[in-house]
């Protein structure tokens, strides 16, 4: 009796095992082509990643391009500084006449030793000419133009020179008019240092004359640095 109740039972338990061993051997479910899925996840990681590392490259090369450029506009910024200096340094001109609001002459003097003082100043660009002095300090080296005027009345004799660091360059004469004023002028190109000193004097027991129209004056401009 026991036999009979156990061989049914053994029978139905390789049965569920067979079925199981063959559910195994053949599953619901793809094995290759998941594989495929993971092998083509795979490659495709590799590619992101291939291609974030080549952002990362180009970040780094744009990176590199930004701080050239920034050098760049900086070496720019210190030229256009520099030429507005240098631009700025070629602006040098001057005029001034003797008197600035009276009417009168200046001498005569039995020894001549200070420059003439133009006190009215129409211009001074560069702030080369100093009124308190009467001399024109050269702030860069360069060509000038230098011109200069004087006049005086009927029988005075007036005589001016113009002076480059204390030795004489030119000159104007009148000598004693008899029936009108005398005016005379002279021009001269130079060529300076920085520092050189440009500025007139009278001759000795000479003078010259002034009033609001600006008859004796003095000016000059650079024509071009060196």
């Amino acid at each position: 009796m026991l036999k009979t109740v156990i061989v049914p039972q053994l029978a139905l338990l390789l049965c569920a095992w067979s079925t199981q061993a063959q559910d195994f051997m053949s599953p619901s479910v793809n094995i290759v082509a998941e594989l495929a899925k993971v092998k083509n996840m795979e490659e495709r990681l590799k590619t992101s990643e291939a291609m974030l590392q080549n952002q990362n490259n180009l970040v780094t090369q744009l990176n590199s391009r930004v701080e050239a450029l920034q050098a760049t506009v900086l070496i720019s910024q210190d030229k256009v500084e520099s030429l507005q200096k240098e631009n700025e340094a070629r602006k040098v001109a001057f005029s001034a006449s003797l008197l600035e609001y009276a009417s009168g002459h200046n001498g005569p003097f039995n020894s001549v030793t200070s420059p003439m003082i133009y006190k009215n100043v129409f211009t001074n660009f560069g702030n080369g000419y100093d009124s308190s002095t009467g001399i024109f300090t050269a702030p860069v080296k360069g060509v000038y133009y230098f011109r200069f005027y004087a006049h005086c009345h009927v029988g005075n004799k007036m005589a001016v020179s113009l002076y480059k660091n204390g030795a004489m360059q030119c000159s104007v004469f009148s000598w004693k008019p008899t029936n009108t004023n005398g005016n005379a002028s002279n021009g001269i190109v130079l060529t300076l240092e920085k520092g050189d000193q440009i500025f007139t004097k009278l001759w000795d027991k000479t003078w010259v004359y002034d009033d609001p129209a600006s008859y004796t004056s003095f000016g000059g401009f650079l024509l071009f640095p060196l």
